[in-house]
């Protein structure tokens, strides 16, 4: 049995109700911020429970906008996390920024809330807590925090589209949640695509200007801005595929409890996460924290599970770091999980029988 990672095949298979979406679009040539954008944006505000949504070029632009708009600049520190993907640090560098680390919580993927503080300087501006894999990172006491020192909160919500915390979605708890579209995300497009949600108008009509060349119309530019928009034709895709966001999430929800149930009883060779109560996983990722991750990994490969590691190297780490002053042992949770962290297949065009196997594979692998 082969069990793929990618199911953007599948997902396409019949690609013929978005092009006459498309094909709606050509008729108009409403391809820049057409009502297509104005949609999109309206549809996801409505599905995560935001007051505004505004469509920007990807996730990272979302990151950086959201912190330019919110005043972050050169001589500033942004308090995030190195287990992540690199956009979150590049945005925060990209702003002049400085990001600076702390560790995540044992046996999860999100920044510790009692690290936080030690870590503030008069230099520090705003938080950036990362969604890591569809978990939530705990908003209600790094906003506690936040209030106390007066930062900003921008959440890293592009790879936890629907996650939530007592029925809260992610990207609504900060002043600004940055999401991702790209294919492999849970709600994707044909490319990449990124969205910003907010509560405040105020923080609203800035993105709407920085994502648009400052442009208050044709012929006044308010400020120096970015050409960032979101493109009408990655919109259409958009629209027509968040009508099965809901179902997407559920069915990566319902094999991620199926593998957890399966798993639940190789400790110590396999750690499941942190799984709260009070909260909704939504698995762009299904992780796990394994002994003997490598041998497993390539296990699983020589056996036709499609397995990926996300990511050996932690970013306070990677070379583009050197200038942070980081070294080994800085992080000591983080460091552990990235050299024992493995990623199995969860997406909705899985079925049972790719979920047994998977399941089957890993326990003879550890017997």
């Amino acid at each position: 049995m082969r069990v793929r990672y990618s199911y953007l095949k599948e997902q396409f298979a019949d690609p013929w109700p978005i092009l006459r979406e498309i094909d709606k679009l050509v008729q108009t040539s409403d391809f820049t911020l057409g009502n297509p954008v104005a949609e999109f944006e309206e549809r996801f505000a409505g599905l995560i429970g935001a007051r505004f949504a505004v469509g920007v070029n990807s996730g990272t632009d979302a990151l950086f906008l959201a912190l330019k708009a919110l005043g972050v600049g050169p001589g500033d520190e942004v308090i995030t996390v190195a287990f992540t993907f690199v956009a979150t640090c590049g945005a925060i560098v990209a702003t002049g920024a400085k990001p600076v680390f702390v560790d995540v919580v044992p046996n999860d993927y999100v920044m510790d809330p009692a690290l936080i503080e030690k870590a503030i300087t008069p230099r520090t501006k705003a938080l950036l807590p990362v969604h890591y894999a569809g978990h939530a990172a705990d908003m209600p006491a790094l906003l506690a925090i936040a209030r106390r020192h007066k930062l900003a909160v921008v959440e890293d919500s592009c790879q936890a589209i629907s996650a939530a915390i007592d029925g809260q979605c992610t990207g609504t708890f900060g002043d600004a949640g940055a999401f991702s579209l790209h294919p492999l995300k849970n709600l994707n497009v044909w490319g990449d695509g990124g969205i910003i949600t907010t509560n405040s108008e105020a923080l609203r009509n800035k993105l709407k200007l920085l994502r648009n060349h400052g442009l208050k119309n044709r012929d006044e530019v308010a400020v120096y801005g970015y050409n960032s928009r979101l493109d009408s034709l990655q919109a259409c895709v958009g629209n027509a595929l968040i009508r099965d966001a809901a179902w997407i999430t559920e069915q990566r929800i319902k094999w991620a409890n199926r593998l957890d149930a399966g798993l639940k009883d190789l400790s110590p060779h396999v750690t499941i996460p942190v799984r709260k109560p009070n909260q909704r996983y939504v698995y762009h990722l299904y992780m796990l924290l394994v002994r003997d991750r490598d041998r497993l990994l390539k296990y699983l490969l020589d056996n036709e599970i499609q397995a990926k590691v996300h990511y050996p190297i932690p970013m306070h780490l990677q070379e583009c770091s050197k200038s942070l002053g980081y070294k080994r042992g800085d992080l000591p949770v983080t460091e552990a999980q990235c050299g024992s962290i493995i990623t199995l297949p969860v997406h909705q065009h899985l079925n049972e029988q790719h979920i047994d196997y998977m399941i089957e594979k890993v326990r003879k692998f550890y017997s």
